[in-house]
Parts: C-alpha cells; structure tokens; sequence
C-alpha cells in the first residue's frame, strides 16, 4: 500500500511561483506512473501534468510552458514546478499514482494524496 502526502499550496500574487511536493510514504514500483490533478469549485477533476517511468512527461495544453513536472526517487517524492501562475489556476490540487498510465489520466488512480490548496490571487 502506498500512501501519497502533498504539501507546497499557499496563496501567490499572479505572476507568481510554487513548488509542490509529494511524498510517498511507501515506495512506488519504478514502472509506475505519478501525476497531479486538480479540481476548481463548481468544476470537474482535470489532470494538470504526468510523468512515467520512464520519465516522460504530458502536460495539459492550460499549463503547458509554465509547469514542470519531476521526481526524485532517493527521496521518494513527485515535484510540480509552478511558474506564471494565473487566476484560473486556483484550485486543490492532488498527487496521483498508478501502475497503468491510461487510468492514471482518465482519473482513475490507484492511489491519492489528499489535496493541497492552491490560491492566486489577481
């Protein structure tokens, strides 16, 4: 089983910058793909930015040049870079993982983090 902590949210000026963090509590297979998703009130869950095993990464087409996506596997984390953030980018967002990348982007993972806030601030 593994469990997946977020941290990094917080309220930013828009223009501004965030590094979220996800910590895996127990290892994920080397195989597995990891991502992060987020969800606006009044709007459905979309996927924001995932990376595979093989370190390819897919970027949805509102975040993409502004968002980087990453991992560092010695310490067990999945990192979103956040740069040029806009209104419309507040949101909660959640880490994902999952064996399977086309589950993982349909939504449909595994295993979820619990969220962390994000704000910005126009």
């Amino acid at each position: 089983q593994v469990q997946l902590v977020e941290s990094g949210g917080g309220s930013v000026q828009a223009g501004g910058s965030l590094r979220l963090s996800c910590v895996a509590f127990r290892n994920t297979y080397s195989h597995d793909s990891m991502g992060w998703f987020r969800q606006a009130p009044g709007k459905e869950r979309e996927g924001v930015a995932i990376i595979d095993g093989d370190g390819i990464d897919w970027y949805a087409d509102s975040v993409k040049g502004r968002f980087t996506i990453s991992k560092d596997n010695a310490k067990n984390t999945l990192y979103l870079e956040m740069n040029s953030l806009k209104f419309e980018d507040t949101a909660m967002y959640y880490c994902a993982a999952d064996s399977n990348w086309y589950t993982l982007r349909a939504g449909n993972a595994h295993y979820w983090g619990q969220g962390t806030q994000v704000t910005v601030s126009s």
